[in-house]
């Protein structure tokens, strides 16, 4: 669990320094979950350690809500002031999302398909 906590850690940090020296829009956690995700294609799969890791991690996750919930409280004012451009941005986030998501679902339903099999 220590090897994959570790690897996860460095990733994180790798995507930060690249943050720092390249990207400064892209956050770099973000960077580092991209890192990841090529990190683990190119592995062609997930190893014990880093399931081990990132299972152990997955408890703590409803942790990660306490923050909105309270910026929402404590910021009742300013998205008040703003509900139309948030009212626009979630509509025009749904718009875009909705039918992307269908179109996505089908290619890989024909994908399946074109392999002949079920998926397994």
């Amino acid at each position: 669990m220590l090897k994959g906590f570790t690897a996860l850690v460095l990733l994180q940090l790798l995507g930060s320094i690249v943050n720092w020296a390249f990207l400064p829009l892209l956050p770099g956690p973000i960077i580092g979950m991209l890192l990841l995700l090529g990190w683990l294609m190119l592995q062609g799969g997930v190893s014990d350690a880093v399931s081990a890791a990132a299972g152990g991690l997955l408890q703590y996750l409803p942790l990660l809500l306490v923050v909105p919930a309270v910026g929402i409280m404590t910021s009742g004012k300013i998205l008040l002031d703003e509900w139309v451009a948030i009212a626009s941005a979630l509509v025009l986030s749904l718009l875009v999302t909705v039918p992307l998501c269908g179109w996505l679902m089908e290619r890989m339903i024909r994908r399946i398909d074109a392999r002949g099999g079920d998926g397994e």
